[in-house]
């Protein structure tokens, strides 16, 4: 695998690193991080993909006063191992990521938690360029997959969740994206990876939504292999997107985190009760987007964005077993270790 910026950095060295540079990006260089005032929970997040659609909301409608807290910082980090770095630095007090952060993060801070379930399905994409010579999608998976050997293709960063499903569906082809593909890492930035598709920087994307709908409303590019659509059937029912924290921070402000977690909650009952309501607001949030790409997206949001927070042993299992076999992680806690009992759901 030849990387573009990081080079073969592990993931937990490059927290380690990434977390001073964290700490001096929100003004803390050269001291330790200020706690926040009681009342004030600082959210990191990775960026504005669908995941974190409810925090946007809850924070829009109200809900996190209402609820009794104030959202202060809220840096776009670009990759999941920002957002680790900048909690275990104490620059934020939540990260908003994909399990594949949280389970890595555990792999060093045995105090990690999960706060909230976003997404229980694996909400990333392959996405092709608009080039001939791919196969259909009507063709089988393994030969989908043996197609992007060879080729470059654009993630967000090492480590990651996108990293994580090229590596997952390379195996599942006898196949090893070290030898068989070139990563290039393009951090979270919609634009960015869209350019380097649209340009020839890269063949391939593995992308959150929207990416795969915005490729396809402008015309450059194909969603190829979607877990959402039900193309990788272990992947359907799994928890994906999610916020985490650590217990030194549920310790400190329970109350807070409390608050965040109803206000969420009730974004996320908004999102199925009320989809003319939730309709503008996505457009705000992802203002810019084209309208088609956009219509797209609420009938996928009903499907992946779960009722409540909680996490059912089901789906965290998936999450295990996913990660297990991409070999990204190297450490996996137990349901009842990093899932506190008030977010632990019983059935399937």
């Amino acid at each position: 695998m030849r990387w573009r910026d990081l080079g073969r950095v592990r993931w937990w060295r490059a927290v380690a690193v990434l977390s001073a540079l964290v700490v001096a990006v929100t003004g803390c260089a050269g001291q330790a991080p200020t706690a926040a005032a009681p009342s004030v929970l600082n959210v990191g997040q990775i960026s504005n993909s669908i995941a974190f659609f409810p925090l946007f909301i809850a924070e829009k409608n109200g809900y996190f006063k209402q609820e009794g807290v104030t959202l202060g910082e809220r840096p776009r980090l670009g990759t999941g191992a920002k957002v680790a770095a900048a909690l275990k630095a104490g620059s934020i007090d939540l990260g908003a990521g994909v399990m594949t952060d949280a389970l890595n993060l555990a792999g060093i801070d045995t105090g990690t938690r999960l706060t909230a379930n976003l997404v229980d399905k694996y909400y990333v994409d392959i996405v092709v360029s608009g080039k001939p010579g791919w196969p259909a999608d009507s063709a089988p998976l393994e030969e989908r997959i043996r197609a992007l050997r060879g080729k470059k293709i654009g993630i967000t960063g090492p480590g990651s969740g996108t990293e994580a499903l090229v590596t997952f569906l390379f195996a599942r082809a006898g196949l090893r994206p070290q030898t068989d593909a070139e990563l290039v890492n393009l951090g979270a930035t919609a634009s960015a990876a869209l350019g380097a598709l649209k340009a020839g920087r890269v063949d391939a994307l593995s992308f959150f939504q929207p990416i795969a709908q915005q490729a396809e409303a402008a015309g450059i590019g194909r969603n190829y292999i979607s877990p959402v659509r039900g193309d990788v059937p272990q992947l359907s029912g799994v928890a994906h997107g999610v916020v985490f924290t650590t217990q030194a921070t549920l310790d400190r402000k329970a109350k807070e985190v409390a608050a965040f977690q109803r206000a969420v909650g009730r974004a996320q009952r908004l999102i199925h009760e009320q989809p003319g309501e939730v309709r503008p607001l996505l457009a705000e949030y992802l203002e810019g987007t084209d309208p088609a790409a956009l219509a797209k997206l609420p009938p996928l949001m009903g499907e992946e964005i779960p009722k409540e927070i909680g996490f059912t042993r089901a789906s965290y299992d998936a999450a295990i077993e996913f990660h297990r076999a991409t070999g990204l992680v190297k450490r996996f806690p137990a349901y009842e270790e990093i899932v506190p009992e008030n977010l632990r759901i019983s059935g399937p």
